[in-house]
């Protein structure tokens, strides 16, 4: 007879969730806070929200860091992709040494270290070839840098799990490498391709220390808006802004989640079909 998890475990479950949630539950209350002092309450009100919808300042960076955030993820995830493969499947070649450890340097290097770095590599690329000038590019490059990073670890270790007998018995039914990875393979490491492309966006969203180093005029992301104002006192339009992204990456998780485990199952399920 199976037993339940103990009184600890569920007590530190909990304790762990509180720590995670009871912040973000508190932040989007005080978003419809009529006050404009963050810490006092002032009523309900969502007079924050309209003039959210009226701030050119944090929409622009808005919208600035989602097109980022898109860019950077998929180039990273198309490279970390290729990187994975190399790695899994050629166990021996020039540069392998190198290459693993380039994946892995930026998941150890402090960002501030990545950014000073970054900041003169395009410097010095500015004075030499003329390009690129810092801002919109800059910033993608860099978070591409250490995005892949995360994206080749993540899609390595989904990759080495994958049976490569299929894709075996697919190139001999006469298709060709490419096409027997895309039929067989791909479908198999398409949940860790998912997790790597939201991990990548929500990193890039997020950062803050390379995107100040590597933004130029003009360029201002996000979370380089919202510190500038927290420096000053927090807003309460701030306190808007983080409700609507909390709100909208939590939907998007759920969606992705069920996405990938509405796949799985199917996969299963074709593949307990086969083996009949």
């Amino acid at each position: 007879m199976k037993e339940g998890p103990s009184a600890f475990l569920v007590t530190m479950l909990c304790l762990g969730i509180a720590i995670l949630y009871i912040p973000m539950l508190v932040l989007i209350a005080y978003s419809f806070n009529a006050s404009a002092l963050v810490s006092v309450w002032g009523g309900f009100s969502t007079a924050w929200y309209a003039a959210l919808l009226h701030n050119d300042q944090i929409i622009d960076a808005a919208w600035l860091s989602l097109k980022i955030g898109v860019a950077a993820s998929t180039l990273a995830v198309m490279l970390g992709t290729l990187a994975a493969i190399a790695l899994v499947r050629f166990k021996a070649f020039r540069g392998r040494l190198l290459l693993t450890g380039m994946v892995n340097a930026p998941l150890v290097m402090p960002e501030i270290i990545t950014g000073i770095t970054q900041l003169l590599l395009f410097v010095s690329m500015l004075r030499l070839f003329g390009w690129p000038h810092r801002g919109f590019t800059t910033i993608v490059l860099s978070h591409v840098a250490f995005c892949t990073a995360y994206v080749t670890i993540t899609v390595q270790s989904r990759l080495a799990g994958a049976d490569r007998s299929l894709e075996e018995a697919a190139m001999d039914l006469g298709a060709g490498p490419v096409r027997a990875f895309m039929d067989t393979t791909l479908p198999l490491i398409a949940p860790a391709l998912a997790s790597s492309w939201l991990l990548s966006f929500t990193l890039s969203l997020d950062d803050l220390v390379i995107s100040s180093f590597v933004s130029g005029p003009g360029a201002s992301t996000l979370p380089m808006v919202i510190f500038s104002k927290a420096k000053l006192g927090i807003s309460p339009d701030v306190n808007a802004l983080a409700s609507v992204i909390i709100c909208a990456v939590g939907a998007c998780v759920l969606v992705a989640g069920y996405l990938m485990r509405r796949a799985e199952r199917q996969r299963e399920t074709d593949m307990r079909l086969a083996q009949r």
